[in-house]
């Protein structure tokens, strides 16, 4: 693997590639910096993929990554990107992605504590310009709308600094009106969802909100994780066949 990308390219860039055309497409050409970003979704709607393809396609980028995990350690996450073709083997050993898994079991009473320390980290990590949360669930599910909301601003005044924040939640971890003022913090949102079509479950991807788009909120693609592949949009039509 090369990793030759110069220092003055990154900074020219506006956009940062996902590392797959199709996304890119769907979301006006890429992820613009200075984005925070709210990807929810349903159990099983491919939160974590859709994440990896875009901080895959960052470290792709040349750019540095940390991401924080609930949902994975560092044992199973990378293997099972390799097992996706998006290796990122190489990044981690170089130090150019960063991984720190979360353990929230059995930690009902220091949530809050927990919530607040996460947020330093993110507040003061200045070695990547893409920070990752996957996933926020077990916070929001458990504090009030104000420290949610807090946290958002927080991570929108990282963005300002023109650093990518990606954050990943469960559908209806929110109540509507945290999801409204959330909302309207991030400057990009992507819902996931799991549909059945006959016999099949279909996985699909609609944007509903992104920075500097002209025409592409409110596009609804399917799509499917294969091995070796990685993350590939289908149309719907051919979805649900």
């Amino acid at each position: 693997m090369t990793y030759n990308v110069e220092e003055t390219e990154v900074e020219e860039r506006n956009t940062i590639s996902t590392g797959n055309i199709e996304i890119d497409r769907r979301i006006g050409g890429g992820i613009p910096y200075g984005t925070l970003m709210l990807i929810e979704g349903d159990d099983a709607s491919g939160k974590s993929s859709i994440t990896q393809q875009l901080f895959y396609g960052a470290l792709k980028a040349g750019e540095d990554v940390v991401c924080y995990s609930t949902e994975t350690t560092i044992q199973s996450l990378i293997p099972q990107m390799k097992s996706i073709g998006m290796d990122c083997t190489d990044y981690f050993i170089m130090n150019h992605l960063r991984i720190f898994p979360i353990s929230t079991r059995g930690t009902d009473t220091n949530t809050d504590f927990m919530f607040d320390a996460l947020a330093n980290h993110i507040e003061k990590e200045q070695s990547a310009r893409v920070l990752v949360i996957d996933s926020l669930t077990t916070y929001i599910s458990s504090l009030g709308g104000e420290k949610i909301q807090d946290f958002f601003q927080k991570c929108k005044r990282l963005c300002d600094q023109g650093k990518v924040v990606i954050c990943t939640v469960h559908s209806n971890a929110f109540d509507e009106n945290a999801l409204t003022r959330v909302r309207s913090i991030c400057d990009a949102y992507l819902m996931l969802k799991v549909t059945r079509a006959g016999s099949a479950l279909v996985k699909t991807l609609e944007v509903a909100k992104i920075k500097g788009a002209e025409s592409t909120t409110g596009n609804i693609s399917g799509f499917q994780v294969e091995p070796g592949l990685g993350v590939r949009l289908i149309p719907i039509s051919r979805a649900k066949a």
